[in-house]
């Protein structure tokens, strides 16, 4: 259950700000939508060499 304090006074679009920052952080969303469809372990496994690659080649760009 995600608890978000409110001080006395404080407005509440702020307070909204906050719970959707931790929405986002704990990541609920993008699980809810990863529990729609069943993904394949290989199929997870191939996206994340994938993205593993397309960051390592970034990194190396950065340093040349």
């Amino acid at each position: 259950m995600i608890v978000v304090p409110i001080k006395d006074g404080e407005n509440l679009e702020r307070s909204l700000k906050k719970l959707k920052r931790k929405f986002e952080k704990i990541g609920v969303v993008k699980e809810l939508r990863n529990r729609q469809k069943f993904t394949k372990k290989s199929v997870i496994r191939r996206e994340q060499i994938l993205k593993a690659i397309y960051i390592q080649k970034l990194r190396d760009q950065e340093g040349e």
